[in-house]
């Protein structure tokens, strides 16, 4: 299989994403944006006029994106031709969409626990656990590996999320579950990882932890399962989980620092 050819210009916008410690996620979105970008223009982006710039914005809408991932995709271009170009007369013509506000779906602590009951393995039990009862987003469920777990304190160490490091509480029944799922946990990938760099959920790749895909997925199956007929989705622990601590009393900044968010609103929390 022949690799794909990568041009100067792409080069350059790599390296000027690594320069500025963009990660994995963010320049494959940035490219494949300006990816998009060049296959509207039929050439190449450096090229491109504000008029072109101002055509592609409504070609976007026109075409039936979603508000978000027109956002997104202009993210990318904006990174190209201001950073990478250097050509702020085409940044200038670039403008974002406000998103409408929308409340997100929270579960009740009935539908919570009917969730966690019917879940179809100890490994899925696990991962939902973790997502509800310690708040935590998809991503970092994945990504836990044995040196986040700090049985001394009773927290979680959550590395780089959103730029940042943050600690977020562990129960003692969490840290059961956890302890329970260490002793089936597979082990085929771990010979030559020490121990505390080892993942929780392990991929199917070897050195990779398991994919968002394979969590969401294994959610919708546990949530159909459970008769919720809501229209949630894994990010929906999440809420629910500040949404009970808030229903609880918690304090509000309590529940901002264990979520890593500036504000908290139940209706809008990210």
């Amino acid at each position: 299989m022949s690799k794909e050819v990568v041009s100067p210009l792409r080069q350059r916008m790599i390296e000027d994403m690594n320069a500025r410690k963009l990660g994995a996620h963010s320049q494959r979105s940035h490219i494949q944006s300006c990816k998009r970008f060049a296959a509207f223009l039929k050439r190449s982006p450096d090229t491109a006029t504000p008029d072109d710039m101002r055509r592609f914005q409504l070609h976007l809408i026109e075409s039936g994106v979603s508000i978000g991932n027109r956002n997104r995709i202009m993210t990318g271009v904006k990174f190209l031709v201001r950073v990478t170009l250097r050509r702020l007369d085409l940044a200038a013509e670039i403008y974002h969409l406000r998103e409408p506000q929308k409340i997100p779906q929270v579960m009740s602590p009935d539908e919570t626990r009917r969730l966690l009951a019917v879940a179809s393995s100890l490994k899925v039990r696990v991962l939902l656990s973790l997502g509800y009862g310690c708040g935590l987003r998809a991503g970092e469920v994945v990504r836990l590996k044995v040196k986040h777990i700090d049985r001394a304190q009773n927290i979680i160490r959550v590395e780089q999320s959103k730029g940042k490091d943050r600690n977020v509480m562990l129960s003692p029944e969490m840290l059961a579950l956890l302890r329970q799922w260490w002793k089936v946990r597979p082990t085929r990938w771990d010979a030559s990882v020490p121990p505390q760099e080892r993942w929780l959920f392990p991929g199917r790749k070897p050195g990779q932890p398991m994919t968002t895909r394979q969590l969401n997925r294994l959610f919708h199956e546990t949530a159909d399962g459970a008769g919720i007929r809501k229209r949630v989705c894994l990010h929906s622990l999440r809420h629910s989980f500040a949404t009970h601590l808030l229903e609880r009393g918690a304090d509000i900044r309590i529940i901002q620092a264990l979520l890593q968010t500036a504000s908290y609103c139940p209706r809008t929390l990210v």
